[in-house]
């Protein structure tokens, strides 16, 4: 199992199984693996500040409901189209992000989680308040979103056609999350999560690279929050709140720290179990929280790390 070829197979084995998925799949566990997809890229993008910068947030559902939200205006303002409302709702994350990131970067460790955490709670009490924009705790209702202007239905108004959409979306944003921690730019936030003064002593405009990574773990946490809106048809409140961005910090200490991989397995378990717990036990946060502990405890590398090492065992 530890032969090259198997190493550079795996990639295309498993984006041959997602593509197959709609074969294999009923309707609602293919809806189930689109939000593991979406939910999956939430928590890679934090993994870029987690696993690979330092950086502890509890505060990252608010570039996620940012930009559902974002989305949401866009559709039910202006126009339901697929791809201006997600870019609308990237440049949204994006310019909240560069706000909040150029006070957070400014802190460090507990008062840096702290603060992302405080911005998370603002941007939920605002949508929860700003009843004539957001709807208030009602949420906002969206219509079906279009590849293109003015069709009726089209793609994205089925189960099918909006999977393989939210597939090429997941792709995209893996492969340039995956871009990014490869270059120089991902090697020297790794050099300021091992050795911060060492990388401010030899000229790195250390604040600099956290604002960037802050903003870059923005932008796709706004990408997946614009895919999530276009997928329920429906943003509240709760998206940009503490529960979600604690989910998203569960994601990836289950799966992983620093692999970027490891979170979107950990999206993947967390959502499964959620949502099979969900129908067979009553008291299943409970029964979900214990399942949590016993992960961490025997795998608390994350589960990125013990596949690793089995197949290097094999």
């Amino acid at each position: 199992m530890n032969a090259p070829w198997v190493r550079r197979a795996l990639p295309a084995l498993v984006l041959v199984l997602l593509a197959a998925a709609p074969f294999l799949l009923n309707g609602f566990r293919l809806r189930l693996l689109t939000e593991v997809l979406i939910f999956g890229l939430l928590a890679a993008s934090l993994d870029l500040l987690v696993g690979y910068t330092g950086l502890t947030s509890l505060g990252h559902a608010l570039g996620f409901g940012v930009s559902a939200y974002a989305t949401g205006i866009v559709a039910t303002r202006l126009i339901a189209n697929a791809s201006l409302t997600l870019l609308a709702g990237v440049a949204a994350a994006v310019l909240v992000s560069l706000v909040t990131g150029a006070l957070a970067v400014r802190a460090r460790g507990v008062y840096f989680l702290m603060l992302t955490l405080a911005f998370g709670q603002l941007a939920f009490s605002l949508a929860d308040t700003w009843t004539p924009v957001t709807g208030g705790s009602n949420g906002l209702s969206l219509p079906v979103f279009q590849l293109v202007p003015g069709a009726e239905g089209g793609l994205l108004s089925g189960v099918v056609g909006f999977y393989y959409y939210t597939l090429v979306a997941f792709v995209l944003g893996y492969a340039a999350l995956r871009r990014v921690v490869s270059s120089p730019f991902g090697l020297a936030l790794v050099g300021i999560r091992e050795n911060e003064a060492r990388m401010r002593a030899v000229g790195y405009a250390v604040q600099g690279y956290k604002l960037a990574a802050y903003c870059t773990a923005g932008a796709l946490a706004g990408y997946a929050g614009a895919l999530y809106a276009q997928q329920q048809r429906f943003v509240s409140p709760g998206l940009a709140g503490f529960e979600t961005s604690a989910l998203a910090l569960v994601m990836v200490i289950i799966g992983g720290r620093g692999t970027l991989v490891g979170p979107v397995l950990g999206a993947g378990v967390v959502l499964l179990l959620r949502d099979e717990l969900s129908t067979r036990f009553e008291e299943w946060q409970l029964v979900l929280g214990v399942v949590f502990i016993a992960i961490v405890y025997f795998l608390p590398r994350g589960l990125a790390a013990a596949l690793r090492q089995r197949r290097a065992v094999a």
